[in-house]
Parts: C-alpha cells; sequence; structure tokens
C-alpha cells in the first residue's frame, strides 16, 4: 500500500507538471502564413485523463445471515493521445475482490494503442475479447456479478490480440480480432472473433461470431446476440447467447438467455431488474459453466437501485442490488461508486 500511495504521488505531479507546460505552450505565438494568417492547425490535448475508480460498501448474505464490510475494487485509468490518430488507454485493477490475480499484467484489465485512418482504425495491446452481450460488456464496478450469468462469472475476457474494425456509417462498425484464448492457461491458444454493432433511436444491436481455442485443433463455437430496445426512458435488454464445441449442438447444450429491464427517472435515478436461464450439458469439454449445474438449468435474477445524487456529473452513485439464483444463493449488496478525475484536479489547483 505504501509504494501505492507513492506511485499516486509520482502520478499526481506527472499530471501538474503536464497541464503547465501544455498551459504554457498554448501561450506560445502562432506561426503566420507568407500570406500574414495564422495557420490553422489541429490543437492536440497530450495531456491524459487520469482517474481513479472506487467501489466499496456492505454485503449480506440472506441464506447464513452474515455480512461485511469491504471494498469491491480500486481501478487506475488513464486515456491519452500520442499524435492526431494515435491514442492509448490503460486500466489497471490496484485491488479488487472479483479476481484471484491482481499482480503484473494479470491486474490490467486494458492496454492498448490505436491507430485510426480514416472509416478504420487498428488497435493492440490487452483488451476485451468481442462478445456479443451487454451484461458481458459491463465495467467491473458497474456489474452485479451475484445477477451475472455463469459465463460471465467465469470466461477470462481480458487478453492479448489485434482488432481492426470498419465504421461504414453513424452508429456502424464490424471488428475482426486475433487474440490468445480464454483457455489458455497451460499453454498459448487463439481465439477468432467477429463483431457487428450497430445503433439507432429505438434499438441497439451487438452481435458476435466467435472460434475459441482449448485444445489441440479444438475450438469452441460461439454465437452471442445481444439487442437493446428504448421506449422513452425504459429499456430492455434481450440476450442469446450459444456455445458448443462441435457446431450441430448450437442452440442444444450450452446457451444463455437474459433478460434485463430498466427505468431511468431523469438523470439521477435508475431502476433495474434482471432475469437469466443458462443450460449446459452434461458432458462439456470446456470450463464455462458451475460443476453443481452441468446437464441441469441454472436461474439467475435479481433488481437494483442506482442513484446518482450529483447535478453536474455521474461521478458518485450509490446502489443497492438484491441477487438470487435457483442454488440457495440470497445476497444484497449496498455500497458506492467513486470516480476521481486527477487530471481535472490537477487543473483546477493549477489555474488558481
Amino acid at each position: 500500500m505504501k509504494r501505492f500511495f507513492v506511485f499516486l504521488g509520482v502520478v499526481t505531479a506527472t499530471i501538474g507538471s503536464a497541464v503547465r507546460a501544455q498551459e504554457v505552450d498554448s501561450m506560445a505565438p502562432l506561426q503566420m502564413s507568407s500570406w500574414g494568417d495564422a495557420k490553422t492547425e489541429e490543437v492536440i490535448d497530450y495531456i491524459p485523463n487520469v482517474s481513479l475508480d472506487a467501489r466499496f460498501g456492505y454485503d449480506h448474505y440472506f441464506t447464513d445471515g452474515s455480512g461485511h464490510f469491504g471494498g469491491d475494487g480500486l481501478y487506475l485509468d488513464i486515456d491519452g493521445k500520442i499524435s492526431s490518430n494515435l491514442s492509448y488507454r490503460l486500466n489497471h485493477r490496484i485491488a479488487s475482490t472479483f479476481y484471484e490475480d491482481n499482480s503484473g499484467f494479470n491486474g490490467t484489465n486494458w492496454l492498448t494503442l490505436t491507430y485510426e485512418f480514416g472509416d478504420f482504425d487498428i488497435t493492440a495491446g490487452k483488451d476485451a475479447l468481442l462478445v456479443g452481450s451487454f451484461e458481458y460488456d459491463a465495467d467491473d464496478l458497474d456489474s452485479y456479478y451475484d445477477m451475472n450469468s455463469m459465463f460471465y462469472n467465469m470466461i477470462d475476457c481480458w487478453q492479448w490480440g489485434i482488432t481492426g474494425s470498419w465504421y461504414p456509417a453513424e452508429g456502424q462498425s464490424f471488428s475482426l480480432q486475433f487474440a490468445t484464448s480464454p483457455f489458455s492457461a497451460e499453454r498459448q491458444m487463439f481465439s477468432y472473433n467477429a463483431a457487428w454493432w450497430g445503433e439507432w433511436d429505438f434499438y441497439e444491436s451487438y452481435w458476435t461470431v466467435n472460434m475459441w481455442q482449448f485444445d489441440q485443433n479444438r475450438y469452441v463455437k460461439a454465437l452471442n446476440l445481444a439487442n437493446r430496445f428504448y421506449l422513452g426512458d425504459f429499456t430492455l435488454d434481450i440476450e442469446y447467447l450459444t456455445r458448443a464445441a462441435d457446431i450441430s449442438a448450437l442452440f442444444r447444450n450450452d446457451f444463455t438467455f437474459i433478460a434485463a429491464p430498466s427505468y431511468e427517472v431523469g438523470d439521477f435515478l435508475r431502476i433495474f431488474g434482471k432475469f437469466g436461464l443458462e443450460r449446459t450439458a452434461t458432458d462439456l469439454p470446456y470450463e464455462l459453466a458451475y460443476e453443481d449445474c452441468l446437464g441441469t438449468n441454472y436461474l439467475f435474477y435479481g433488481a437494483g437501485i442506482e442513484y446518482f445524487p450529483l447535478k453536474e456529473n455521474k461521478d458518485l452513485r450509490l446502489h443497492a442490488a438484491w441477487s438470487s439464483n435457483n442454488l440457495g444463493d440470497n445476497y444484497l449488496n449496498v455500497g458506492l461508486k467513486l470516480r476521481m478525475r486527477l487530471t481535472d484536479a490537477a487543473r483546477h489547483l493549477l489555474s488558481k
């Protein structure tokens, strides 16, 4: 922990120096063209956006009556630009109860470098595998794990690889990804993922086709279809994910179905719920299900509320979420999530 505070001090001092240097540089006179006019050049802010995200609260287990206070996670988030078409992103777990190993690069959720050109971009580094699911796509601190599917809780989604994307129209994108496999624990294996995103006023889609290697010349084939419908302040997510080692077994042996409604009251309150059903075969050759649930139906469900007390932003969130399943678990989490914007704080202090 001492090293963390030293690191935090160095980061804060570095941000302050960068902000001061940027302000001095912005006061430099503009170059003049031969016609006496100032050259118009794109102004790039090279100061990275640095923030700390934290979530903590109280967990209560109704099954045995136990409960405890504690932290769920503390994450470092950095976004910045190297040039007009080169950008980088970092998200690292300083502490987290959601993962067994937070050391070194194992504690890094994503570390990417993106090059943009025209309607295309290429991203290299560590990132989330492309899987068509809004449940899966939620940030760690925005997710309520006991309300989630077995698939979400068991897949190792953060993998090294490269992704190419094409943006043919506003709200539309197609991506191809080549990365390590989520089953690459003991030896190197690979995955191949293709995704389509679509967004309209009333509907949003996130569909993927995937192949994840789990053994020599053996792959999990997956089709993941996430659909989000908007009706005023009401939102409904309908997701269907199916997986199989043999493509002929798709839609039968291993699938996840999720229905997740939510309703927003202004910008300060969100009420949400979730119902999910998972089915697995007794002889799955890969591990994406709880051992007690092989060959059975797994039901999971819950409801919750999120409150954002600040008018100017959503950097502070209070929440209460209840979740249960057909295994007998019955759980309540009450807590808060806080975003600490270090770059904005440094700008504010230096502006005085």
